[in-house]
């Protein structure tokens, strides 16, 4: 029952949230207040430099397997336990896991620098 509760505050408590939001006026934004300030001086040129995709892609991979990894690491206290069977077979199941996500980034040449 007491989790009925909790669920049932934080559903209308998002509720509320999103409607605040969808109500509360947009901001107008002008080309002068999303310039860059140069200490007083016009802007020389454009603040937003080129961003290779190579770079967002590998940060995406590197989250995941850290992710991955991250999930083994209680390995050796859950080998204390009396189901060692499931525990074994669970990280046989993370390892097969991150193997086949090495296999495929590999396959996709999402690990190739080169364009």
């Amino acid at each position: 029952m007491n989790l009925m509760w909790t669920l049932t505050i934080n559903a209308i408590l998002a509720s509320v949230l999103v409607t605040i939001a969808f109500w509360l006026p947009q901001m107008n934004i002008y080309a002068e207040k999303s310039s860059p300030y140069e200490c007083g001086f016009d802007p020389m040129g454009s603040a937003r430099l080129p961003f290779s995709m190579k770079f967002f892609l590998v940060a995406i991979t590197f989250l995941l397997f850290d992710l991955e990894i991250a999930l083994l690491l209680p390995l050796p206290w859950a080998s204390q336990t009396n189901k060692l069977m499931n525990m074994l077979l669970t990280a046989l199941f993370l390892i097969s896991l991150l193997i086949a996500s090495l296999v495929y980034e590999w396959t996709q040449k999402g690990l190739e620098w080169s364009e």
